[in-house]
């Protein structure tokens, strides 16, 4: 997910990517696409008493007639189920994030985000590429903070998931809203990063994607 290196002549780029960065990236992208869908299903097709009387009516045409209260079990078990497979994304994205925070510190210096905003904002505060700068530091930074909100949101999922065991959890009923902001702040972000890469793609860093999968190659633009 991270944008192009450039290099410092300006006569060319080196946009290239680790194989467990590329890896990060793309399971990273499968986990929270399917912690997503889990929601958009829960929250539209299987929601609540609209399941309970789908199940209900569907049940009557085969001359099958079940109260209320049954309908309204079965409609809930369906969306337990779903929400298992939430917690089951959940758990990827949490392994993820460590596989990501681990490369980060122990990955070569001049890779690391860290290092990589660090030295963006000398170049932007002295004056040196600062228009490229300033732009790089910006996604820089929108990544830290991304990682930053994926850190809050697993966090407060594992609080969810384990408040029945922790009664003191039952009591903090803000850990749920902060775990549902965070999801929107995610979607969020997803939504920039797309456009980023799509705008990205047309102008000036052309192949992006497929560098993030084949790993790029330094490239001598033409003059």
């Amino acid at each position: 997910m991270t944008s192009n290196e450039q290099s410092g002549s300006g006569n060319g780029q080196n946009r290239t990517y680790s194989s467990s960065l590329r890896f990060w990236h793309w399971a990273n992208a499968i986990v929270i696409t399917g912690s997503l869908l889990t929601v958009l299903i829960n929250s539209t097709l299987l929601k609540g008493w609209t399941l309970a009387t789908f199940i209900s009516g569907e049940l009557k045409k085969s001359g099958v007639t079940v109260t209320d209260d049954v309908a309204r079990s079965v409609s809930h078990g369906l969306r337990d189920r779903v929400w298992d497979f939430h917690v089951y994304f959940g758990y990827g994205i949490i392994a993820l994030l460590l596989f990501r925070l681990v490369t980060e510190f122990a990955g070569l210096t001049d890779k690391k985000l860290s290092r990589k905003i660090a030295d963006y904002y000398r170049q932007y505060k002295s004056g040196q590429n600062k228009l490229i700068a300033r732009g790089e530091l910006f996604v820089k930074s929108l990544y830290a903070i991304f990682y930053l909100i994926l850190i809050i949101m697993a966090i407060t999922g594992l609080c969810l998931v384990f408040e029945d065991d922790v009664p003191a959890l039952h009591k903090m009923h803000f850990i749920r809203e902060i775990h549902e902001f965070s999801m929107y702040l995610v979607l969020g972000f997803l939504f920039l990063h797309i456009a980023g890469v799509y705008l990205a793609e047309r102008k000036d860093k052309p192949g992006i994607v497929s560098d993030m999968i084949n790993g790029g190659s330094k490239k001598q633009d033409k003059q």
